[in-house]
């Protein structure tokens, strides 16, 4: 026997309070999965010249004047990396547009610093060449990982690789970098997860969101030997929906401080990573998942030639056996695709679908089983996260087919030999 012992009215107050709260907090864990501070916006591109890195230690008189002698130095220097012709300090100088102070020293008598040298591309280009002729690539999402502590952070929240990257000057590249910021909705579809898909349906979702054609995946790994000690970093670089590897390299940095100017270092050299790799040829978008307007993706156009070809065989079959014989006394035993089939027989259809993962291909086969006037299905060709070809024995024409599946919650379209469908 059960006992039951009536609640009292504090309880009952206590109880409902605490429904309450649990409500309350599963509206604030939503709004906590994209609210809260994530998101670095990217800075604009600029198709100015830039040279990082420029390392300066000069003395004067005052603080001042040592660092307005750097900034006339560090303008040379940059100038050299460049390779340009010789020129008098006065004429480099107005070809400068900014100085990006990246860490800086100011003493009394002393400025200690690491610069980089925008130079204005209009002007500059005279002296240089126009390189910015150069055909870009098309572009490319990027997606910034950072593994440590044995956890794959991007966008969940803000990070010092996702900031470097951020803070990157793109329009000086070949390459043509799409990056997101990170913010709101970002950061629950662009997650490590996501990077180990396969399946072109959830990328094609993706890359169409964000005006990409494909995705390029740097990787930063990041060991901490001690609290307050050397930072190790392992970087490699990816590439496509396959996760294609193109590279790697090791970096060190000799504590936190120094962390920020490894990682920007590590981005210009992914930079010049990917532009090697474009230039050979190496990263290009993948075929199966740049459609161009009119133009079928070349995995689905396969697949399409392949139903045809098995359509095309089995009207060849269809037609042989509407020729009379002896033994069938002049009698039809099939019917053609186009028209409904005789009496007690059936006609068989090819019908594609859309597959993204194995749950969806198991359930739209059962439900077309399930659909009435079906006596059965065979597959041809499966493809998860692509398109998967069924052929369906089916007592009626290919018309009559379509509005049966229709009915069963499929959008059907229709043509001369087979069936398209999905949910």
């Amino acid at each position: 026997m059960r006992t039951f012992f009536p609640l009292s009215r504090r309880n009952r107050i206590a109880l409902a309070a605490t429904g309450l709260a649990l409500a309350g907090g599963a509206g604030w864990l939503a709004q906590a999965q994209v609210g809260g501070e994530r998101g670095i916006a990217p800075v604009a591109a600029s198709r100015d010249i830039q040279v990082s890195g420029i390392e300066v230690d000069v003395r004067a008189d005052s603080g001042i004047e040592a660092r307005q002698e750097a900034w006339l130095e560090a303008q040379v220097k940059a100038w050299e990396r460049l390779d340009g012709p010789d020129l008098p300090e006065s004429r480099i100088t107005g070809l400068v547009s900014a100085i990006v102070i990246e860490q800086e020293r100011l003493g009394p008598k002393r400025y200690v610093a690491t610069l980089g040298v925008v130079f204005d591309r209009e002007r500059a280009a005279a002296y240089l060449g126009d390189e910015g002729g150069a055909a870009r690539s098309a572009p490319m999402l990027l997606l910034p990982v950072t593994v440590s502590g044995g956890t794959q952070l991007m966008f969940e929240q803000r990070n010092d690789w996702q900031r470097a990257w951020a803070e990157f000057q793109t329009g000086q590249s070949r390459v043509n970098y799409v990056r997101p910021q990170g913010s709101g909705g970002e950061s629950l579809l662009l997650t490590f997860g996501q990077t180990t898909r396969r399946s072109r349906v959830w990328w094609n979702n993706i890359l169409d969101e964000f005006g990409a054609a494909d995705v390029l995946v740097p990787i930063a790994k990041l060991r901490y030997t001690y609290p307050g000690g050397p930072i190790e970093g392992t970087f490699t670089a990816r590439h496509g929906p396959d996760s294609e590897f193109l590279d790697s390299f090791t970096m060190r940095a000799e504590n936190s401080a120094q962390l920020p100017a490894m990682l920007a270092s590590a981005v210009r050299r992914f930079d010049a990573m990917f532009q090697t790799a474009l230039a050979e040829g190496t990263i290009r978008p993948d075929p199966t998942l740049n459609v161009k307007t009119g133009d079928l993706n070349p995995a689905i156009q396969r697949l399409v030639d392949l139903g045809r070809q098995l359509r095309a065989q089995d009207q060849r079959r269809e037609e042989a056996a509407l020729e009379p014989t002896e033994a069938s006394d002049g009698a039809i035993s099939a019917a053609p695709i186009n028209r409904p089939p005789p009496e007690g027989s059936v006609a068989l259809y090819t019908v594609q679908f859309q597959s993204p993962d194995a749950t969806a291909f198991g359930a739209i086969l059962a439900d077309v089983r399930g659909t009435p006037g079906v006596r059965s299905t065979g597959v041809r060709s499966t493809a998860i996260g692509g398109t998967s070809v069924m052929t369906v024995s089916y007592s009626g024409s290919i018309g009559s087919l379509a509005e049966a599946l229709r009915a069963q919650g499929f959008t059907v379209q229709q043509g001369a030999t087979a069936l398209l469908i999905s949910r």
